[in-house]
C-alpha cells in the first residue's frame, strides 16, 4: 500500500515538474516575443493588438500542457466537473456574464480599443478591453467639455447585457454641434447669416466633405436616411434680439478646439462689420424713492 502512495505520490510529482518546465517555457517565449513586437511596431494600435494576441496565445499553450499532462485523467475528470458545474455556474454568474460579454464584443466588433462611448454614467474612451473587464479613460465629469479628468474606470465585461452604450465614433466618427449666437435687433440678419455660413464652411467644410464618405457606407449597411452634414444656419428673433443657431458636422475628438476656433473667427469678422452688433441683456434698476 505504501509503496502504492510512493508511486503515485511520484506520478503527480512528475506531472507538477512538467507543468512547471511547460510555464516557464511559455513564459520566457512570451516575454521576448512581446519585446520584439515593442521594438519592431511603432503604431500604438498595432502594438496593442499584437500584445493581446500573444497574451492570448500564451494562455492557449499553458491550458494545453496541463491538458497534455493530465490526459490520462481527463474522464474522470470530466466526471468531476459535472458534479460541481452547476454550483460553480450559480456562485459565479457575474463572471460568466461577463465572459459572455467578452464574446459578444469580440464577434460582434461593436466596441473596439480607442472608440469613444458613454456606457451607463460614464464616458470615455476605451483603453483596453479584457476577458473580465472593459477599462475606460474617462471623460467630463467635473471637467468641462470632452476632456480627459484622468480617471480610469474599470467595468465588468457584463454591461453589455445590463448598461445603454452610446458609441460616438465605431460606424460614424462624426458628431452633430449646435452654437447660438444673438445679435440685436436692428442688426442686418442677412449679412450676419452670409459672414456666420462662411466661417462655418471655412472651419467645417472638410469634416463635412469627409463625414459624407462615411455616411454612404452606414447607409448601404443601415436602413437610415440622408442626412444634411453641410453646414447650416437659421434664425430665430423676439421683441430683444435675434438668435442664430449655427449646426456644423465635426470630428468626434476635435469638438471642443473645433467649437473655440468656430467663436474666435466669429468675433474677428463681426468686429469688422458695423452693420452686426452682438446682443446683450441690460438690467435697469429704478430708485422707487424718486419723486417722494
Amino acid at each position: 500500500m505504501k509503496d502504492l502512495s510512493n508511486l503515485l505520490d511520484n506520478a503527480l510529482i512528475e506531472r507538477l515538474v512538467w507543468i512547471v518546465a511547460g510555464l516557464l517555457v511559455v513564459a520566457l517565449l512570451r516575454y521576448y516575443v512581446i519585446r520584439l513586437l515593442n521594438k519592431g511596431i511603432q503604431n500604438t494600435d498595432n502594438k496593442y493588438r499584437a500584445r493581446k494576441a500573444v497574451n492570448f496565445t500564451s494562455s492557449f499553450f499553458l491550458l494545453a500542457v496541463v491538458l497534455f499532462v493530465f490526459s490520462d485523467k481527463l474522464g474522470n475528470l470530466g466526471v468531476a466537473l459535472g458534479v460541481v458545474g452547476a454550483g460553480i455556474a450559480f456562485a459565479l454568474q457575474e463572471v460568466i456574464i461577463s465572459i459572455a460579454g467578452w464574446l459578444n464584443i469580440v464577434i460582434t466588433g461593436s466596441l473596439g480599443v480607442g472608440q469613444r462611448v458613454k456606457i451607463g454614467e460614464v464616458k470615455g474612451d476605451i483603453i483596453d478591453i479584457g476577458v473580465m473587464n472593459t477599462t475606460i479613460m474617462e471623460l467630463g465629469d467635473w471637467v468641462n467639455g470632452d476632456l480627459y479628468n484622468g480617471s480610469i474606470v474599470t467595468m465588468a465585461n457584463s454591461f453589455v447585457y445590463k448598461e445603454k452604450i452610446k458609441n460616438y465614433s465605431a460606424e460614424y466618427p462624426f458628431l452633430w454641434d449646435e452654437l447660438e449666437v444673438p445679435i440685436r435687433a436692428e442688426s442686418d440678419h442677412n449679412k450676419a447669416r452670409e459672414v456666420f455660413k462662411r466661417v462655418l464652411e471655412e472651419i467645417c467644410g472638410d469634416f463635412a466633405s469627409e463625414s459624407t464618405k462615411h455616411w454612404d457606407r452606414m447607409t448601404n449597411k443601415f436602413r437610415i436616411e440622408e442626412a444634411q452634414v453641410q453646414p447650416m444656419v437659421t434664425l430665430e428673433f423676439n421683441e430683444e434680439w435675434i438668435t442664430f443657431t449655427l449646426r456644423y458636422i465635426v470630428d468626434y475628438k476635435k469638438r471642443r478646439t473645433t467649437k473655440d476656433l468656430i467663436y474666435s473667427r466669429l468675433l474677428e469678422e463681426i468686429r469688422k462689420e458695423p452693420k452686426i452688433s452682438i446682443a446683450a441683456s441690460a438690467l435697469e434698476v429704478t430708485n422707487m424713492n424718486e419723486g417722494n
